[in-house]
């Protein structure tokens, strides 16, 4: 099974406005909402892929509930626990003029330590040895910033495989306890090592020595139109970014990050894994908002995916 964890949920409203113009007017042309956050995002890209995952995480309030009753009606497995206050609700403006995507993020409520304690408590009652656990995304206000180190060893000794796909701080806390799976971005990578990282030569070197140090399996380094790099303990592969229209960058490491979970269920070969990765987050930009692109828009592109090894 895998049980992708968002500790820091939201609900997405994405609009258009063309032409949008701070200090003036602007109008709305098309809006959409969905249940968002980066581990609610990958367990929608799990279900267009005929995958099955459990949906964890903290709710609160009115938008909470609507929330768990969206994800439900897409019948994804859930597993929240409610606390006081209310779930935030982001804001993601597409201009498709000008070819832009403004996020406007709420923080969140606070969330309790003994909440956050239950919640993992709640997993580990559920986690069997070679599930994969996915930890991404954002923590709620006053949660210790060693936390998903803390869900990183739990997971670990229920024999859990953890993806963890953060930043910043959460990452270096994360990444001690030794995760299965690591997908940073290019940007991430550089301020992780404390050096600006350019070539691909320099993002892979740095990368496997992270692995190393740090007993990690596997790596995904996202670089946007670049492509990706995916490192193994024994090769690299670089996969080039696919050329699509797009309508909205959010959530495109969600999808990716999704593919790396039902490709490592599914025993899929590392190529395998790198096709339905790219086309994956191809296809997911050319949705709006944080919708789930549909697996035969996914499965078109996945022949147009061209890589090579380091």
């Amino acid at each position: 099974m895998i049980y992708t964890v968002t500790l820091n949920p939201a609900f997405d409203k994405t609009v258009e406005i063309p032409s949008l113009t701070v200090g003036a007017v602007n109008r709305i042309t098309g809006m959409r909402t969905d249940p968002g956050g980066k581990g609610i995002n990958v367990s929608k890209v799990i279900r267009e892929l005929g995958g099955e995952s459990t949906a964890v995480g903290i709710l609160g309030g009115r938008t909470g509930r609507m929330i768990q009753d969206a994800l439900e009606a897409m019948e994804i497995k859930t597993g929240f626990r409610f606390s006081e206050g209310e779930t935030r609700t982001n804001l993601k403006v597409i201009d498709p003029v000008n070819h832009t995507n403004t996020d406007i993020n709420e923080p969140g409520c606070s969330v309790p330590e003994e909440v956050l304690n239950g919640l993992l408590g709640d997993l580990r009652g559920e986690l069997k040895k070679g599930d994969i656990v996915v930890l991404s995304g954002s923590l709620p206000k006053g949660a210790p910033k060693d936390t998903y180190g803390i869900w990183v060893r739990t997971c670990k000794e229920c024999g859990a495989r953890v993806f963890l796909d953060v930043d910043g701080e959460l990452l270096a806390a994360g990444i001690r306890e030794k995760p299965y799976l690591i997908k940073p971005n290019d940007n991430e990578l550089s301020v992780l090592t404390g050096k600006k990282l350019y070539t691909l030569e320099e993002l892979n070197r740095e990368a496997r020595a992270l692995m190393e140090s740090h007993g990690i399996a596997k790596a995904v380094v996202s670089m946007g139109e670049r492509g990706a790099l995916y490192l193994t303990e024994r090769e690299t592969i670089c996969a080039e970014g696919l050329r699509v229209p797009v309508k909205s960058t959010v959530g495109a490491g969600d999808s990716m990050v999704a593919a790396l979970a039902v490709s490592e269920e599914s025993g899929r070969s590392l190529e395998e894994t790198v096709r339905l990765c790219t086309a994956c987050g191809a296809a997911n930009v050319m949705c709006s908002g944080t919708q789930a692109a549909k697996y035969d828009v996914i499965s078109g592109l996945m022949h147009e995916v061209v890589f090579h090894r380091l």
